[in-house]
């Protein structure tokens, strides 16, 4: 491709860079978008997507498996064939990579495969994947590079026996053990998906429990379903260093344990990806972990250059990753929007699954906010006896002066979805009562919402009266 001039040029072609791209065309924008691995970002093609095709699959092998409990017969043995699962995984990313280019010619946006580099302002070097070189000259810059794991020298990642959550999403053949270092979201979205497919899975946290960035009664709950899995839970352990000793794998513990596996799977921390793009010719500021710092309308301390999504180092979502490119792309086209990161859901693939938005019970309290906890479990709905899937609770947490929800957070069947209508509530400033009128449609697990909102008052129909304090 010859020397090009765009309005804006985008680095990166992952949730926040892609849709960017497609945004900045629709404002009449001429884009370009850089991207030097397939486009979709981590997100598509190493993370979200990937993932949650490994989990439908062993969602699938479950429910085969208990089909009895439904009145179902299975004749014969039913087996994991995880190359197969992985086959069936490439084909959805490829198909969906496909799509965003879809995208993009559909919007007129042009698509570099390769390396980036600032040169100055408002000039990008693109070494190209297929060989040579281009320039490109944009009047604004969106950088939306990403992150990647983080490189922990207790714990080097070789990609073979010491591995990401990158290569964990392409595994060929299955371990009999496995030992997954970390039981944040990623670390128990794998101990759950390997440990349903027959694996060994121990998992080891350093903090006092697993999800310890959420609320306390959720990693109580997944604990106890971890538990039931018999997926070995140990908090509050240190890791000193992992190395191979003969065939196996082993976990130096603080104190003098050790744990052995087959493999290792490191889940913990990421890096941004900042290194080798030139920022330092223009002035673009870092910030303490390497982050590139923005306002409110994704704008760097250099003017005209903007950035979004994992590099900024804030909530590490794609949704949320999307939502930045989307401000950063309306303000490059000469648009005034504000980022609003209030009332932002999150899900966490597990089994149950858990929904989450806003703050946790322990979290609001540390605010300053006098709480009312309203809870709901899920074996009260009448839905969800029907689908055999009772674990779990809704919890809400709501201002006790002025019953503003501050949290909610759902753990269950399908709890990534329900969560939705919580976070709709907040964002329109609905109070506890409000979200407690709305009528919900029976039977349904998003009953337990409704029912959960009451409880707040103490109104919840399907539960038993709240104790006196």
């Amino acid at each position: 491709m010859a020397d090009q001039s765009y309005d804006v040029a985008v680095i990166g072609g992952g949730p926040a860079g892609y849709v960017a791209g497609v945004r900045v065309a629709q404002r009449g924008g001429k884009c370009v978008v850089i991207e030097r691995d397939a486009l979709g970002g981590t997100c598509l093609n190493w993370g979200c997507i990937p993932s949650k095709s490994l989990i439908r699959s062993a969602d699938v092998y479950r429910s085969i498996k208990n089909a009895s409990e439904f009145g179902i017969e299975v004749k014969g043995e039913v087996n994991v064939d995880l190359a197969a699962i992985i086959e069936q995984k490439d084909k959805i990313v490829a198909g969906l990579v496909k799509g965003i280019g879809g995208l993009f010619k559909a919007h007129h946006v042009d698509h570099l495969a390769g390396d980036a580099f600032i040169e100055g302002e408002g000039h990008i070097r693109v070494k190209l994947n297929e060989g040579g070189e281009s320039e490109v000259r944009a009047e604004k810059i969106l950088l939306a590079t990403g992150s990647r794991p983080a490189q922990i020298p207790a714990f080097p990642i070789d990609g073979e026996r010491i591995i990401s959550s990158d290569q964990a999403v392409h595994l060929k053949k299955l371990p009999e053990r496995l030992l997954i270092i970390g039981a944040g979201a990623i670390g128990c979205e794998f101990a759950c998906f390997y440990r349903e497919i027959g694996v060994d899975v121990t998992v080891v946290e350093l903090l006092d429990r697993a999800l310890p960035l959420g609320d306390q009664d959720v990693s109580k709950l997944i604990e106890r379903e971890m538990k039931k899995q018999k997926i070995r839970l140990h908090t509050g352990k240190k890791i000193l260093q992992v190395g191979p000793k003969g065939d196996e794998m082993s976990a130096d513990i603080e104190g003098g344990d050790s744990l052995t596996a087959d493999l290792v799977l490191v889940s913990i921390g990421r890096t941004m990806n900042t290194d080798n793009l030139g920022l330092d010719t223009i002035g673009v500021e870092p910030g303490r972990r390497g982050e590139i710092l923005v306002n409110e309308k994704m704008e760097t301390n250099v003017g005209g250059v903007y950035a979004a999504g994992d590099v900024i180092g804030g909530l590490m979502l794609a949704h949320v990753a999307s939502s930045e490119g989307i401000v950063a792309a309306e303000n490059a086209m000469g648009g005034d929007l504000n980022m609003n990161y209030h009332g932002i859901p999150a899900g966490i693939f597990t089994h149950p699954e858990v929904g989450v938005v806003g703050l946790s019970e322990g979290e609001a309290r540390e605010k300053g906010h006098e709480v009312s906890v309203g809870r709901f479990q899920m074996r009260g709905l009448g839905k969800a006896h029907a689908e055999r899937e009772i674990a779990g609770e809704v919890k809400i947490i709501a201002d006790a002066n002025d019953d503003a929800i501050l949290g909610v957070h759902v753990v269950g069947a399908h709890a990534a979805d329900l969560v939705h209508e919580a976070a709709v509530a907040m964002r329109n400033n609905l109070g506890a009562r409000e979200l407690a009128a709305t009528v919900h449609s029976h039977p349904t697990l998003s009953e337990a919402i409704m029912e959960a909102a009451h409880d707040v008052h103490g109104e919840a129909i399907h539960s038993p009266p709240k104790k006196s304090s």
